[in-house]
């Protein structure tokens, strides 16, 4: 997986499909970092796939038929926190 294709996704607010743990899933992302087990992480609002619609953290590790669609998400979600404690290190966010 290329964290350069998640940034890409995050700057021009693209959603993304794919799957995790053998569930397609649907995701818009906002920011991809290190969390504090050094695993590089995305947190995403899930839209689609896995427990409904809420904030999710993907390790990128278990990520796997990434692609950015065409469809835009309109908005930064409520709650999203650019300042993630939960990551060590960022890459890139909204």
């Amino acid at each position: 997986m290329n964290p350069q294709l998640l940034c890409d996704a995050i700057k021009r607010q693209r959603i993304i499909t794919f799957s995790y743990k053998n569930t397609l899933r649907s995701a818009e992302p906002h920011l991809l970092g290190y969390d504090k087990k050094n695993n590089l992480a995305l947190s995403a609002w899930q839209l689609s796939g896995g427990s409904g619609q809420s904030w999710r953290t993907f390790h990128l590790s278990l990520m796997t038929n990434v692609s950015i669609t065409d469809e835009e998400f309109p908005r930064i979600r409520p709650d999203y926190n650019p300042n993630d404690q939960t990551m060590n290190r960022i890459v890139c966010r909204l």
